[in-house]
């Protein structure tokens, strides 16, 4: 027996909500461990990037995304996406530290 198509689309959008409610949980979870890297940063003055260690993320994302069958291209854009976003809470992380001295 076929399954009806507009049951079909309620299972699959409903599988898709998971999925988007989980990455988002996973971000959270990234980022607040990237929060905890800022701190350290900007209490060592270090900088806020790390361009090699950015070469190397994105060396193995991309190798990890063409093994799950996933465009590198895409993963690559998804990680300097992100990345930007760290370095922007790193460099506030530092500016809050300098307030405080």
């Amino acid at each position: 027996m076929n399954e009806d198509p507009m049951q079909a689309l309620l299972r699959l959008r409903a599988s898709i909500d998971n999925i988007d409610a989980a990455l988002v949980h996973i971000l959270a979870e990234r980022f607040r461990a990237t929060k905890q890297v800022g701190h350290l940063k900007a209490n060592h003055d270090l900088p806020a990037s790390d361009p090699e260690r950015e070469k190397q993320q994105v060396a193995r994302l991309r190798a990890l995304a063409e093994d799950a069958h996933l465009d590198p291209e895409f993963a690559e854009k998804w990680f300097n996406f992100v990345v930007a976003e760290v370095i922007r809470h790193h460099v506030d992380a530092g500016a809050e530290e300098n307030e405080r001295s």
